[in-house]
C-alpha cells in the first residue's frame, strides 16, 4: 500500500469516527428520525441526513434573520446597512471557523430618503433628477391628478402614480410652491395580487425639490390621516458592495479542491426589511455553517452572500467573473437560497429551479433529499426560471438551482408583500417552512459534500 493511500484511508477513518460522534451523540439519533414538521410520510434518514437534522434548529436561524431584518433593516447595497449586514454574516462565520474573505464590488449611485410620520420611521427610493436635502410640511393629497394646479408653498404634494406623469406630476408640484413630491405606486396588471413597492421615479428633466417614489403600504398609511411629514433625501455616490465568502477544507483528502456552495443574496431593496427576501435565505446560511462546520466531507464547504442581487445579480456574476477555467471545475454545485420561509398561505410549495429546467446536481440532491426525509409530494421541478444569482454560475456551465416557498400553481406566485415594507419577521415568516427548508438544503448539500 502506497503511503499516500495509507494516509487517505487513516484519514478517512478519523473523519468517520468524528461523524458517528457528531450524528449520532446520546438522544440524538432518536430525534433525527421524528417524522418531519409537515412532511406526508415518515423518513427513511442515512446517516449523512440524521447528522444534519439532529442539529438543525430554525430559531437559531430565526436569531441571525432578526439581527438582519429587525435590527439592520434595510439593507440597500452600498449603504451602510447593507454593509453592517455584511459585517455581521463575516462574524458570524469567522466564529465558527470558516476562512471568510469580503470580496468588494462598485454599485450604481443612488438617492433614498428617509420619512418620518405619524411616529413611523420609512425608507423610499428617491428620483435620480430630484432634490435633495431636508424637508417639513403639511400633505397635500392631489390623489390621481396628472398636474398640481392650486397654491401648494410649503407643501408636501402627495400623489398616486399615473403611468408616464411622474415628470408632470413632479414639475407641476414644484412650479406651484410644493416643497417636496411623494408620488405612491400602483400595482402592476401582470401581478395584482403583489403590493406596490417602492420605486425610483423616472424623470426626464431635473426637478429642485425631492421627487419620491413610496410603495403602496405608504401611501395608505398617509392616507389615514397623517397632515405632517418630515423627510431627508440623500444622494450617495462612490458605493461599494460586498460578497461575504466562506469557506472550511474538506477533512478527507481532496487534492482537486472541489467545493460545495451554499449561498444568498443578504441585500434588500429599498424600503423593504428584507425579512422572507432574502434575510430568510441569508439566515438558513449561517446556521447551516454551523451544523455543516465539524462535518467530515470529501468536498470544501462555501457558504456565500451576495451583495446587489436587488439590481441585477450583481454580486454573484463579480464573483463568477472572477473564476477562471480551474476555480470554475471546482465548484460541484450551489445551493442558492431565495425567499425560503415566507407564511403566506398559498405558497406551499417549495419549487426547484433551474435556468434551463433540465435536473442538475443540486435539483437532484433536493428531490431526493426529500423522498428521504418524507417530503415527497411537496416539491415541485426542476422548473426553467432564472432571475436569481443561480443565474450567474448556470452562464458558466456551473450546476445550479434556485430553491424557495411559492405558490402551488407556478413559482412566479410571490407572496403580495414581496419587495414592501410589510416584508418583516413578525408578519411574513414561518418558522416550520424555515425548518423544511434548512433540512432540505442541509442534506442535499451534505450528501453531496460527502463524495467526490
Amino acid at each position: 500500500m502506497s503511503e499516500v493511500k495509507r494516509r487517505d484511508l487513516l484519514a478517512g477513518a478519523a473523519a468517520f469516527a468524528g461523524f458517528a460522534t457528531v450524528g449520532l451523540l446520546p438522544g440524538t439519533a432518536a430525534a433525527a428520525s421524528r417524522h418531519r414538521p409537515g412532511a406526508v410520510s415518515a423518513p427513511s434518514l442515512g446517516p449523512g441526513d440524521k447528522a444534519v437534522v439532529a442539529k438543525v434548529d430554525a430559531k437559531r436561524a430565526l436569531k441571525h434573520l432578526r439581527v438582519l431584518s429587525d435590527d439592520i433593516g434595510w439593507r440597500v447595497c452600498g449603504t451602510r446597512q447593507e454593509h453592517r449586514a455584511a459585517k455581521y454574516a463575516a462574524s458570524v462565520l469567522r466564529d465558527l471557523g470558516y476562512k471568510v474573505e469580503l470580496q468588494p464590488l462598485p454599485v450604481p449611485d443612488k438617492k433614498l430618503a428617509e420619512l418620518r410620520a405619524g411616529g413611523a420611521h420609512w425608507q423610499s427610493a428617491a428620483a435620480l433628477r430630484g432634490g435633495v436635502g431636508r424637508v417639513k410640511g403639511d400633505i397635500a393629497d392631489l390623489g390621481t391628478a396628472t398636474e398640481a394646479t392650486a397654491d401648494l408653498t410649503g407643501k408636501v404634494a402627495l400623489f398616486t402614480r399615473v403611468a408616464g406623469q411622474e415628470q408632470a406630476q413632479a414639475k407641476s408640484a414644484a412650479a406651484k410652491g410644493a416643497r417636496a413630491v411623494l408620488i405612491v405606486n400602483v400595482r402592476s396588471t401582470t401581478y395584482p395580487e403583489r403590493k406596490a413597492a417602492s420605486f425610483a421615479p423616472s424623470l426626464t428633466e431635473d426637478v429642485a425639490i425631492p421627487v419620491l417614489g413610496l410603495a403602496e403600504y405608504h401611501g395608505a398609511e398617509l392616507r389615514k390621516g397623517v397632515t405632517r411629514l418630515s423627510l431627508e433625501v440623500t444622494s450617495l455616490t462612490g458605493l461599494t458592495s460586498y460578497n461575504v465568502l466562506a469557506s472550511r477544507k474538506a477533512t478527507l483528502p481532496n487534492p482537486d479542491g472541489k467545493a460545495v456552495m451554499i449561498s444568498a443574496h443578504y441585500d434588500s431593496v429599498p424600503g423593504s426589511p428584507g425579512g422572507n427576501d432574502d434575510g430568510s435565505g441569508s439566515a438558513l446560511c449561517l446556521e447551516l455553517a454551523r451544523v455543516l462546520r465539524h462535518l467530515p466531507t470529501q468536498q470544501d464547504i462555501r457558504i456565500s452572500l451576495w451583495g446587489a442581487e436587488e439590481i441585477g445579480l450583481v454580486g454573484a456574476r463579480h464573483y463568477v467573473k472572477g473564476l477562471d477555467a480551474a476555480g470554475v471545475g471546482q465548484i460541484t454545485g450551489v445551493f442558492q437560497n431565495d425567499m425560503i420561509a415566507t407564511s403566506h398561505p398559498p405558497a406551499g410549495t417549495y419549487w426547484l429551479l433551474s435556468v434551463d429546467g433540465k435536473v442538475n446536481t443540486t435539483t437532484a440532491a433536493i428531490t431526493a433529499a426529500a423522498e428521504r426525509l418524507g417530503y415527497t409530494g411537496q416539491t415541485k421541478g426542476p422548473v426553467a426560471r432564472g432571475s436569481s444569482d443561480h443565474e450567474a454560475f448556470f452562464e458558466r456551465g456551473i450546476a445550479a438551482g434556485n430553491f424557495s416557498w411559492r405558490g402551488e400553481e407556478a413559482p412566479s406566485q410571490l407572496e403580495p408583500v414581496y419587495h414592501t415594507p410589510e416584508d418583516t419577521v413578525a408578519g411574513n415568516i414561518s418558522l416550520q417552512r424555515l425548518q423544511v427548508s434548512l433540512e432540505l438544503i442541509g442534506c442535499a448539500a451534505y450528501e453531496v459534500a460527502r463524495h467526490k
